[in-house]
């Protein structure tokens, strides 16, 4: 096992924690630039303003930063006449301090503003606590430095490698892809020979695991699309994609909520198939020799097909041959009666799931700029 130290080189290359980093550097270099233009080109008695405001407007997308910010614009400025109004009229005490921050947080309410509206109290606090007095400086210039802060901070965000989230959302896609894939790999293995209700449990708990992991990919999908809004690096791609110049893997050529969707329903259909299984064990009887040989094909390579870029599809589709499997089997009429449930749900199980995993397979080759190769030919033709 390597020590830590040493796997924070490869830790830093993946595409959250490098995302984190950015934020990092670009608040620094934001409340930096505007301490230094509060203080050398402001000349502001209260230079602590702009670069607290250009902290507040640094957000992980370019649009978050505008809307943010206009929404710490304004409560600042609420702010900022609250407490010149304060002060002004009735002076710096304990009660009209306490009367600023009661007025202010009940103002962050406000539902237009309700993000940033904290910094209604804030920004009292900053004026009042530092100070204020009839000589204090004017109105206008708390304004301007509040405007440079916000100002600063969007520049910033907008100028400095705006995030697009599309990497993180594809890792989500691809890892959902890759466990469904090995749970019915390991479901064609296990069912080959013989399987007990332990096992099925645990393809039950992977498929809740499964839930849980594609409620964070939905998170970093919508967060993906909010970063293309108001971002350069959306409109450099665009003129790229027109110049037939390569893009790398984007959310410009996918659409990944199609394919959360189809995975939703995947991890449904797979839940269902291992419950299925699950009651299949603690059925008396041999299972059909036949069946069991020709399904666990079947699983094996829709399994192959959701885990592999490069899976081949074989020259039957697979619906296909799910169908045929159940016309083999009622026309050899070996079957007993009470086995046909369980038969069918599993034939319909594995047919739902092939459309899924043809539709996945489909949308990995139109993110990646490549043809079609992991169909699994579930549609037919």
């Amino acid at each position: 096992m390597q020590p830590p130290w040493r796997e924070l080189p490869g830790r830093l290359t993946e595409p959250e924690a490098a995302t984190e980093l950015l934020q990092l550097v670009k608040g620094v270099l934001a409340g930096t630039a505007a301490w230094w233009l509060s203080v050398n080109v402001l000349q502001s008695q209260l230079p602590f303003l702009a670069p607290w405001t250009a902290l507040l407007t640094v957000h992980a997308t370019v649009y978050r930063s505008l809307s943010r910010g206009l929404q710490t614009t304004i409560a600042s400025a609420i702010g900022i006449v609250l407490s010149f109004a304060i002060g002004a009229y009735l002076g710096v005490s304990l009660w009209t301090f306490a009367l600023a921050l009661l007025v202010g947080m009940i103002g962050a309410r406000m539902s237009w503003i309700r993000d940033e509206g904290v910094a209604i109290a804030t920004t009292a606090v900053f004026v009042l606590g530092s100070g204020f007095n009839s000589q204090a400086p004017l109105l206008l210039d708390r304004m301007l430095e509040i405007c440079v802060g916000v100002g600063v901070g969007v520049a910033v965000n907008f100028v400095l490698i705006p995030p697009m989230r599309d990497l993180q959302a594809t890792q989500y896609v691809d890892s959902i892809n890759r466990q469904m894939g090995a749970v019915l790999s390991n479901m064609a293995s296990e069912f080959s020979t013989s399987w007990d209700t332990d096992q099925a449990d645990a393809w039950l708990r992977e498929a809740e695991s499964m839930s849980a992991e594609l409620e964070s990919a939905w998170q970093t999908v919508r967060f993906a699309r909010e970063s293309e809004r108001v971002n350069p690096r959306t409109g450099l791609r665009r003129r790229r994609a027109r110049a037939g110049k390569p893009q790398g893997p984007g959310i410009e050529v996918a659409n990944y909520e199609n394919t959360l969707e189809r995975a939703d329903e995947g991890v449904v259909h797979l839940r269902h198939l291992a419950r299925t299984l699950r009651e299949g064990a603690q059925i008396e009887g041999e299972w059909d020799a036949r069946f069991r040989e020709r399904w666990v094909e079947i699983v094996e390579q829709v399994g192959h097909a959701f885990a592999d870029n490069d899976a081949e599809a074989e020259a039957e589709p697979i619906q296909g041959r799910l169908i045929q499997l159940g016309v083999d089997l009622q026309v050899e009429g070996q079957l007993p009666p009470h086995s046909w449930p369980l038969y069918g749900s599993l034939i319909a199980s594995m047919s739902h799931i092939a459309a899924i995993a043809d539709d996945v397979a489909s949308a990995r080759a139109a993110r990646e700029g490549g043809p079609p190769g992991a169909r699994v030919g579930s549609r037919g033709g």
